[in-house]
């Protein structure tokens, strides 16, 4: 297995699983505009609740629920996000984690490191490499989904994505900005033996699997091989399986890596569902998760 940088998915501007809000008056609105320029102005400093409050004038707990009714997150959680930005930034334009942590205003890259676990469910550095050592061969082939945009190293099989008719120069684009350091070869012939078995069920067997190999962060990783283990025409959601490795408070966390997962239909990510047996997201459209769950529909039902 090697570990590499995966391109990070976070929105903290737009949370998935906030219920409708009652946004209040025009009150808070200013409030929250002022607290929000506020904490623009002054991230670098870190600033506390209580010192953002003292700046709009109201007691930190006042201004907690009255930002998070109308932003949808903390006054903390905004900054956070601000500040994972920055870093970012930094780190892919060469910086070192060390540099990085001082110049976000962090204590030092240990706090750093929280961060990017917390959100992007990976280490600074990890983010920092992005694939650099790697050479990646890819081809694009049809499939019963679309085109397969199919990506193996040495080792195995590394990447499938799918692409519509005309669309296969963005999804392409979109898997190579996961890993933008590596070495990539258009290589048909090479790829060729993978997409002809990939969507072949005669040649689906536990006694000669599939070899894929992993690139991402341990944590990623621990999740994708749990995807693995999602029974043909079975489901799953993010808080199981962020119990079944043992990190039962890291439910977004998982939900990050689940839609991170490198290798589309083999890696069944298509299997998590939301608590309420919604299909919530797929990175290659709810329409293709819906053919891919009935084709598998199909398959459990006649074994």
């Amino acid at each position: 297995m090697v570990t590499a940088m995966m391109t990070p998915a976070l929105d903290l501007t737009a949370p998935a699983e906030l219920a409708p809000r009652d946004i209040g008056t025009s009150a808070d609105y200013d409030t929250v505009r002022s607290a929000l320029e506020f904490i623009y102005a002054n991230w670098r400093d870190q600033p506390a609740l209580d010192r953002v409050a003292e700046h709009v004038g109201l007691s930190p707990f006042h201004l907690q629920r009255v930002f998070t009714r109308w932003a949808g997150l903390s006054p903390k959680t905004f900054l956070q996000a601000i500040t994972l930005d920055h870093a970012r930034a930094m780190l892919r334009a060469s910086a070192s984690v060390l540099d990085t942590a001082y110049e976000t205003g962090l204590s030092g890259p240990g706090r750093l490191h929280d961060l990017f676990v917390t959100y992007d469910a990976m280490s600074p550095g990890i983010y920092k490499a992005r694939g650099e050592g790697l050479q990646i061969r890819y081809g694009l082939h049809a499939c019963p989904f679309g085109i397969a945009v199919v990506m193996i190293t040495a080792e195995g099989l590394a990447g499938l994505a799918f692409a519509d008719q005309g669309g296969e120069t963005a999804s392409l684009a979109d898997m190579m900005g996961r890993w933008p350091k590596a070495e990539y070869v258009h290589d048909q012939k090479a790829t060729a033996p993978y997409a002809a078995r990939i969507f072949d069920t005669r040649r689906w067997s536990q006694k000669e699997p599939l070899r894929v190999v992993f690139i991402g962060t341990d944590f990623e990783i621990r999740v994708w091989e749990t995807l693995l283990h999602i029974p043909l025409g079975a489901a799953s959601t993010y808080s199981d399986i962020a119990a079944h490795i043992d990190k039962p408070s890291a439910a977004r966390a998982v939900g990050t890596a689940v839609g991170k997962n490198p290798i589309s239909f083999v890696v069944p990510c298509h299997r998590v569902l939301g608590k309420s047996g919604d299909l919530c997201g797929y990175h290659w459209g709810l329409t293709r998760k819906r053919a891919i769950l009935g084709w598998e529909a199909g398959l459990a039902s006649a074994a």
